[in-house]
């Protein structure tokens, strides 16, 4: 079977060919997994992000023009699909409370040195609230305005909540670094 290009990939989806939304789903699902995993708390609601995304993706792709990127439609109805994963179950979340954090003593190099996969852990145990914003700010780049919009939150919120997602990650990098006994500036 030849390959097809991933436009005529796409028109095939669109045509509802089941094959090739198989095809579609194994190509994508990889790195849309990996977006859906910064969202996430754990593995399991990742997958369960990435199928919910992948089926709205299959919903919608016949309002895909191909004007920009797929790739970036897709990561877009990702990200939504986390965000109304977040609005749904955000009465269930309790917040939880840090310690005040002094997160100009901390060497800003240290994330660098650390495994991805660590990262990621520490990034999924920040409370719902600071993951978000983290993630849609720090990895989305979404502007404080656009954030607020979306979750329903003021600006200042919005500001607020990623200072203390970036004093709460900073200090689980020097506490991963401590329990390694590695050096770590300051």
């Amino acid at each position: 079977m030849k390959r097809l290009d991933p436009e005529d990939l796409i028109k095939a989806c669109k045509a509802g060919k089941r094959k090739y939304q198989e095809k579609l789903f194994r190509l994508y699902s990889e790195e849309l997994f990996g977006l859906c995993l910064y969202y996430s708390r754990d593995q399991a609601d990742a997958e369960d992000t990435l199928h919910e995304g992948f089926i709205k993706i299959f919903k919608n792709i016949k309002q895909y023009s191909f004007q920009g990127s797929f790739e970036g439609w897709m990561r877009r109805i990702m990200v939504n699909t986390a965000l109304e994963k977040y609005r749904k179950g955000q009465h269930l979340q309790l917040l939880e409370e840090y310690p005040e954090l002094n997160a100009d003593a901390f060497d800003e190099n240290a994330f660098s040195k650390l495994a991805a996969k660590d990262l990621l852990k520490m990034v999924q145990d920040l409370s719902p609230k600071y993951r978000m914003v983290f993630n849609l700010y720090a990895i989305e780049g979404y502007s404080h305005k656009e954030i607020s919009e979306m979750l329903g939150i003021s600006i200042g919120t919005s500001k607020s909540n990623l200072a203390r997602a970036r004093a709460v990650l900073q200090e689980k990098v020097k506490n991963y670094y401590e329990q390694k006994n590695y050096k770590v500036n300051k």
